[in-house]
């Protein structure tokens, strides 16, 4: 999808500067000492400024960079303590997901600018003015190419303004000269996608070996939007048709979902700043998290473990869906994440939620058969949630990818033993490639034949129910629009307990 927006000649100098001053108005001859007011008194200096948009998108820049912060999430964070205006924070949001999205691309268009890569800080500043000069039309050249150079001061890196300033005007040239080719798509189809794209080769090869290459450039094409967020009501407080009131009465922008109780909401804004957000009224989640919980098909008075579960909005689904009766077990093994989901707990209100610091990995003899159903989300590459982490696609690699179904699998063995004869195991995965979706539950098959696929599809809605297959489905951004996750549901023969 083009996002760009038609240019509107971008070297023409405003009417009138931000001031109020005409554009070009002679500026204000500033005379050698100390200036005074009317009436002898000397003016106040000046407050200094805050964060700039550009500013704020360096910081997020970093905080995804250093922290692996999710791009929304680090956006956010930056954003908090920045005083901008609505058109100002989206100009921050703009430059930041362009360059985010789009880093292959920018180093690769750089690369022939640079003898050397120059520190983290000046590659950032430089990808973000970059991500301007070559994504965000309406952004002036000089304005992109000006504030790096300050950027880059503020920094306390005077001794590179030149360098800034050079790669950029150079970058300039080689755009408008058309120097700035892709490969060939026809000779080089692979090579092509990633670099227009900015997924890594590796990852390129891996997904058109699995889809063939055509679907992996709808797959490495397709984009979220943002201004969009999914929404589920809480059904312990609130029917459909109440909440679609509710909807209505805070003047929200709304269309049903896919997913039974999935609400699309456009344009709301921080949604988790709402007050009814606060008051547990509802809860955001994607359509596809949604559906992993709904596999689970639970029901009051079950036992249910849920064993990765942070930061826990499946376990809530699974609890309000039992009513408040019979007991989630909600595991990670991270203490900060099962923080998550206790905070999730306390402001739905579920008491039937218990959050517990475990690895999932590591079987608890003492829970053997214990359960109605078992939930593995497993920890994956990600692959089908690039809108929350666009950097995966270019920072993934095969090692990394091939250590998780390591994982994937010693947790899926141990997980197996907690289902009771006749209860089910529910394996999902937020990723698109087969090594850690269908390969992992062949794998797992082969090695418990005390579990078979379950082909019920009650659970699904009745637009998806043709894509199930031998109890699982595979859903594709690019074809489903909704996240990309892999859901297979697995039953436990009744006639014992096996491996």
């Amino acid at each position: 999808m083009d996002r760009r927006e038609d240019r509107r000649n971008p070297h023409k100098m405003p009417d009138k500067r931000p001031d109020g001053r005409p554009g070009g108005a002679k500026p204000v001859e500033r005379r050698a000492g100390r200036r005074s007011l009317p009436g002898g008194k000397r003016p106040q200096p000046r407050a200094p400024q805050g964060p700039t948009a550009r500013d704020v998108a360096l910081n997020a820049l970093r905080f995804v960079a250093r922290d692996g912060a999710y791009a929304a999430q680090a956006l956010d964070r930056a954003m908090r303590d920045a005083r901008l205006s609505e058109a100002d924070r989206r100009l921050a949001a703009s430059i930041f997901y362009f360059a985010l999205e789009n880093r292959l691309r920018i180093e690769t268009c750089l690369s022939t600018k640079l003898r050397e890569r120059p520190e983290p800080e000046i590659m950032d500043i430089l990808c973000l003015a970059a991500a301007q000069l070559l994504f965000m039309d309406r952004v002036p050249d000089h304005a992109a190419v000006d504030e790096a150079v300050k950027q880059t001061r503020r920094a306390g890196r005077e001794a590179q303004t030149a360098l800034v300033n050079a790669v950029l005007r150079g970058l300039i040239r080689d755009r408008d000269e058309g120097r700035l080719t892709l490969p060939d798509r026809e000779a080089e189809p692979e090579n092509y996608i990633s670099q227009k794209y900015s997924v890594a080769p590796p990852l390129v090869e891996r997904i058109a070996r699995a889809y063939g290459i055509e679907e992996a450039e709808r797959i490495a094409a397709w984009s979220s939007d943002r201004r969009v967020e999914t929404v589920r009501p809480n059904r312990l407080r609130m029917t459909d048709a109440e909440f679609e009131a509710w909807l209505d009465a805070n003047r929200l922008d709304w269309s049903r979902g896919c997913v039974p109780e999935a609400y699309r909401v456009s344009n709301a804004g921080r949604l988790a700043a709402h007050e009814g957000y606060r008051r547990g009224l509802f809860s955001i989640q994607g359509e596809s998290s949604m559906l992993a919980a709904l596999a689970v098909e639970a029901k009051p008075g079950m036992q249910v473990l849920d064993a990765c579960a942070a930061p826990g909005g499946k376990s809530c689904l699974i609890a309000e869906r039992m009513n408040g009766a019979g007991r989630v077990h909600a595991w990670d093994v991270h203490e900060h994440r099962v923080e998550l989901i206790r905070a999730a707990a306390r402001r739905l209100e579920l008491d039937n939620i218990r959050p517990q610091l475990r690895d999932a990995s590591k079987f608890n003899e003492n829970l053997a058969g214990m359960m109605d159903a078992v939930l593995v989300d497993a920890p994956c590459s990600g692959l089908g949630v690039i809108g929350d982490k666009p950097d995966i696609k270019y920072k993934l690699t095969g090692e990394a990818i091939d250590a998780l179904a390591e994982i994937q699998r010693s947790i899926l063995d141990a997980c197996a033993r907690y289902v009771r004869p006749g209860g089910l195991l529910v394996y999902s995965t937020c990723t698109i490639l087969p090594e850690e979706n269908g390969d992992q539950v062949d794998g797992f098959l082969a090695r418990h034949p005390e579990f078979a696929p379950d082909a019920g599809d009650g659970w699904l809605p009745e637009a998806l129910r043709g894509r199930l297959s031998s109890g699982r489905i595979q859903i594709l951004p690019s074809r489903d629009g909704m996240d990309g996750f892999f859901i297979a549901r697995l039953r436990r023969k009744a006639d014992g307990y096996g491996g």
